[in-house]
């Protein structure tokens, strides 16, 4: 019980806390994505309310509901595996915006 207490807690502080307009840039930086300063601004208001929503949620009994992942029954469609031939590097690479021989060119990413 004391463990869920401590965990029910940790939450209660992530949840509560406030979303800066660092917390936006810092995201924006991970994502490689040069953000004006009033795209910071909204975004960071605009996530403070999802925060907010999810604060709103915790006031609701939910101690008989029955945890699920989906709202409506879910099945696999799987199929049956079988082996087939590959479409072979040409029409792989057909539509490929840069290649090199048999290989995709993209950009480097690594700083």
């Amino acid at each position: 019980m004391l463990q869920s207490q401590l965990e029910e807690r940790r939450l209660m502080e992530f949840v509560t806390m406030k979303i800066t307009v660092a917390d936006v840039e810092q995201v924006a930086r991970l994502a490689r994505l040069d953000l004006t300063a009033a795209e910071k601004a909204r975004f960071a208001d605009q996530m403070d309310a999802i925060l907010g929503y999810v604060e709103k949620l915790k006031e609701l009994h939910t101690d008989d509901i029955v945890p699920t992942s989906h709202a409506v029954p879910m099945e696999n469609a799987f199929r049956e595996d079988r082996e087939r031939p590959a479409i072979g590097a040409e029409k792989a690479l057909a539509n490929a915006p840069d290649r090199v021989e048999n290989f995709f060119r993209v950009p480097k990413v690594i700083e």
